[in-house]
């Protein structure tokens, strides 16, 4: 099998899972800035191929969309692959370093909190709801 047709698969698999779990894809730079300078809550949710990507940080995005305490906006872009709109929403993140796949939590379009790769990677999905759930208590509440 071409590398080049796997990749893309893996990529349309995870873009799937996020917008199927509800997740709004933003693709280009004005569509983030569009949504992030509206008043509001957005959580975003980083995408990647990597492999923590799909077996814990998608699962855990997509467990959030059933917690009680909810966001304004659920939205996601993918890393390596939305570049312009990957670049755009990372600029919003001020004091965090590129990380992905990652979720950060934006009010009214400034950085509340990051759950970074480090945090991620590693963990059993629980771990990560659960780390989720007490930023959704803190900063959306």
């Amino acid at each position: 099998m071409d590398f080049q047709l796997f990749m893309n698969d893996v990529v349309q698999a995870g873009r799937k899972e996020m917008t199927e779990a509800g997740y709004q894809e933003l693709k280009s730079a004005d569509e983030v800035d569009e949504l992030l300078n509206k008043p509001g809550n957005t959580f975003v949710m980083i995408n990647s191929v990597c492999g923590c990507a799909g077996g814990i940080a998608r699962p855990s995005a997509a467990y959030m969309k059933n917690y009680e305490v909810q966001p304004d906006n659920y939205v996601t872009v993918f890393a390596g692959q939305d570049r312009e709109a990957t670049e755009r929403v990372r600029s919003y993140f001020e004091g965090y370093e590129p990380s992905s796949p990652s979720f950060a939590l934006l009010k009214d379009g400034k950085i509340q909190t990051m759950i970074e790769r480090h945090e991620i990677e590693g963990h059993e999905p629980i771990e990560v709801v659960q780390k989720l759930e007490k930023a959704f208590d803190q900063y959306f509440k």
